[in-house]
């Protein structure tokens, strides 16, 4: 059981890594074209903060070195990140993205692992951590929702990440399996919700991610149905 925990989580850390990489596309794009255009910031920076509280929750806790060795890696990913959206953001979104990040990244987390370290001890710093990252790893799974109503709102997937999506679910499931192995139901419920979470976001990509041929053969008929209506009726000759 020991080997295949093991094995489990060191597969969901592959794939943690795998999710923390996946925007990087995104950012190449935003590089690229020197603008954040209408990409959120809001998914990188609950991210952020959920990693840091998941790091800290793996040192206090004895064996899941697992865990806060990803999510380590995830802080400086999800840093740059951030980095580079305030630098490519326009005005409006520079500011509210920095903001959040000082609020939420900043002020929170520093104060939290502060009071944590200084006046918790032993299995309540591990729980209030716990609860504290459970909630935040929900947040982080819930932050695509407003991506989530754009691409419903438009019919259009441009501005939902697929591969972020998709690696949501599959971290989601990962960790939740591992979750159930170590009986750490920190881990499992939050996991859970991101797998759920993810499957919904993968289904509302299937379904918008191709609108423009859908909407090419509305216009087709609705042009047909048009010029049918304009051209005069056809003579029968078995009339004449």
């Amino acid at each position: 059981m020991d080997n295949l925990t093991f094995i489990i989580g060191v597969i969901g850390n592959i794939i943690s890594v795998l999710m923390f990489l996946s925007p990087v596309g995104t950012f190449r794009r935003i590089v690229k074209n020197g603008s954040t255009e209408e990409f959120d910031s809001l998914p990188y920076i609950c991210t952020l903060l959920n990693s840091s509280l998941w790091t800290y929750y793996g040192i206090i806790k004895p064996g899941s070195y697992l865990v806060s060795t990803v999510n380590g890696f995830g802080v400086i990913v999800e840093t740059v990140y951030i980095a580079l959206f305030i630098q490519f953001a326009h005005t409006k979104m520079r500011n509210r993205t920095a903001i959040l990040a000082g609020v939420l990244n900043v002020g929170i987390s520093v104060t939290t692992l502060l009071l944590a370290q200084f006046f918790l001890h032993g299995q309540m710093r591990i729980n209030v951590i716990g609860f504290m990252s459970t909630g935040l790893n929900i947040i982080m799974y819930s932050s695509p929702l407003g991506v989530m109503k754009t691409v419903v709102t438009t019919k259009s997937v441009e501005f939902m990440p697929f591969l972020l999506s998709f690696f949501f679910f599959l971290n989601g499931g990962v960790w939740t399996l591992y979750a159930v192995l170590v009986a750490d139901w920190f881990l499992g419920v939050p996991n859970g919700m991101g797998l759920f979470l993810g499957a919904v976001q993968l289904i509302i990509y299937a379904i918008y991610r191709n609108p423009n041929s859908s909407k090419q053969i509305i216009e087709d008929l609705e042009q047909a149905d048009q010029t049918e209506r304009l051209l005069p009726p056809s003579s029968n000759p078995t009339q004449e």
